[in-house]
């Protein structure tokens, strides 16, 4: 449908307003993750308005925990691969808190052909304040299965690594997701990261220091 279509034009404006009236953080990002256009809930996150976000990086804007996951993707976007992107992320939420979350990026294009833009979505997992005293304890273990998780192991693979049945890698991941309330491992890895079980800035991931018994 040509643009300057009157039909187009309307389809448009009510596209543009539906995505403005979404309560979830939404953004879409051009290949290389400069922001093209945001919604009032994405800019509400960052601390300031849809229109002050063009043109900022997502990735400046909310921080990776983990770099080498970011260049995995920009390596399949490259070779135009089309599925679905998850990273871990954190960022400083307005005053001062520190939050934590899950940016998830689909490529999105009108043919298989053109170079995709990114519809990025943020889901907000939690937050802390920035000097508040964390207690995480966890079993070195428990620390060693999420830092192979992180680092893209299978249940069979941590289990062969750490010396546990699957099922053994199960219970654990079990408990850790019922004590944080993690809905999946993706979000159990990102509240690993966030709560310093898993040491930010390091490939392949590893526990942290603190990870004690």
């Amino acid at each position: 449908m040509d643009s300057t279509d009157p039909e187009a034009v309307v389809w448009r404006n009510r596209a543009l307003m539906l995505f403005d009236r979404v309560s979830v953080p939404v953004a879409v990002c051009d290949v290389y993750g400069a922001i093209l256009l945001a919604n009032p809930a994405m800019a509400t996150e960052c601390g300031t308005t849809p229109g002050r976000l063009r043109g900022r990086e997502v990735l400046e804007l909310f921080r990776p925990r983990e770099a080498g996951q970011v260049e995995r993707i920009a390596q399949a976007l490259r070779l135009r691969h089309r599925s679905r992107y998850q990273v871990a992320v954190t960022w400083e939420g307005l005053g001062g808190a520190r939050k934590y979350g899950e940016l998830t990026a689909d490529p999105v294009s009108d043919t298989v052909e053109e170079t995709p833009a990114l519809l990025v979505m943020l889901r907000v997992l939690g937050e802390r304040e920035p000097d508040a005293p964390e207690a995480v304890r966890v079993a070195p273990v428990e620390a060693r299965i999420l830092a192979l998780l992180a680092g893209g192991a299978t249940t069979a693979r941590a289990a062969r690594e750490t010396g546990l049945t699957t099922d053994g890698v199960s219970y654990h991941l079990r408990r850790l997701s019922a004590r944080w309330g993690a809905a999946n491992r993706t979000e159990l890895v990102a509240r690993a990261y966030a709560l310093g079980v898993l040491a930010s800035g390091v490939w392949p991931p590893a526990p942290a220091s603190t990870a004690e018994e």
